[in-house]
């Protein structure tokens, strides 16, 4: 049995599909669904069990969390960088993945979790070094730590651990995700509404709509986890990113592309996010490929084509 958290939301639910098109229908769903509408994401998928993640945490805890698991795939979070209930983002974050981890490693099961490009805050290097941490936000904080936290352990660990510093996703199956979910998603349904794209107006020395980050298909996100599946022995934190910033412009302008038509707006830049905004992301694959990995990576023009036909189908 394979277990995946966040099973039901955008990654989660990606790698669960994925996984059934191997063939791999032994598959626990750990997520919850107080939002019932992400059932819609795994409707269609084939999986062995659903547990709701707290109940699934208590049976961690009294160390019965299922027999023969194969791999731990744990990509459930708050991932709502605007939250700052601190008591609610470290306990779903930070204590969550802890048990789940120290659960992993104690028989021996493969451990893959989702941490973030968000740990890097502000700053312009984006080598998976302590040193150029410096999170912005409570969520990229709670990535941070746990981070931290597995380093710490690795030393003294021999199942294989890897942590994804997942940069700017988008794809199929982040709807549910709302204000959330990729610009891409957002300048779809605006261009479809409205005929327009509203992007931020400059700021911080960058034109309108110039900010750039690395922007990342959601497959070639699953495509790394998966190839970490199948290639034991690997371990540490890696960044997940195109290694190629691309303009917001640029992501607009392929929309605009796929719609045949549309304009483009520039927006005031809001006061509550200047200085808690990454106005610039760039992966460095350097340790992602020395591990080995030689999964390619979409850029935007090419990803937002097979997204947006995916929407359309």
């Amino acid at each position: 049995m394979i277990v995946v958290t966040g099973g039901a939301g955008f990654v989660g639910s990606n790698l669960v599909h994925a996984l059934n098109d191997r063939g791999v229908g032994d598959v626990l769903v750990v997520d919850d669904l107080t939002d019932g509408r992400k059932f819609s994401n795994i409707a269609s998928a084939q999986i062995r069990d659903f547990e709701h993640y707290e109940r699934y945490l208590d049976a961690v805890q009294a160390g019965d969390a299922g027999e023969r698991i194969e791999a731990i795939f744990h990509q459930g979070a708050c991932s709502d960088t605007t939250e700052w209930d601190g008591r609610y983002m470290m306990d779903v974050n930070y204590r969550y993945s802890r048990e789940l981890f120290e659960y992993a490693v104690a028989r021996g099961i493969p451990f893959f979790y989702a941490s973030s490009a968000s740990v890097y805050g502000a700053g312009q290097t984006f080598v998976e070094d302590p040193a150029n941490e410096g999170p912005i936000n409570l969520y990229g904080y709670s990535k941070t730590l746990f981070d931290r936290y597995v380093r710490r352990r690795l030393p003294a660990v021999r199942s294989p651990v890897a942590g994804f510093r997942y940069f700017n996703v988008y794809g199929p199956r982040e709807a549910h995700k709302g204000r959330m979910a990729s610009v891409a998603w957002h300048f779809h349904r605006q261009v479809g509404d409205a005929g327009v794209c509203r992007l931020f107006a400059g700021t911080e020395g960058y034109g309108d709509g110039e900010q750039r980050r690395d922007f990342v298909y959601v497959d070639d996100v699953v495509a790394v986890n998966l190839w970490f599946l199948d290639h034991a022995g690997r371990s540490g934190v890696y960044n997940v990113g195109t290694g190629r910033s691309q303009s917001f412009n640029d992501v607009a302008r392929a929309v605009i592309a796929h719609h045949g038509r549309g304009e483009i707006e520039y927006i005031p830049f809001p006061d509550d996010l200047v200085g808690r905004y990454q106005n610039f992301t760039e992966a460095d694959l350097t340790r992602l490929r020395a591990a080995g990995c030689d999964v390619a990576f979409r850029p935007v023009e090419q990803g937002v084509s097979s997204y947006l036909d995916w929407l359309d189908g």
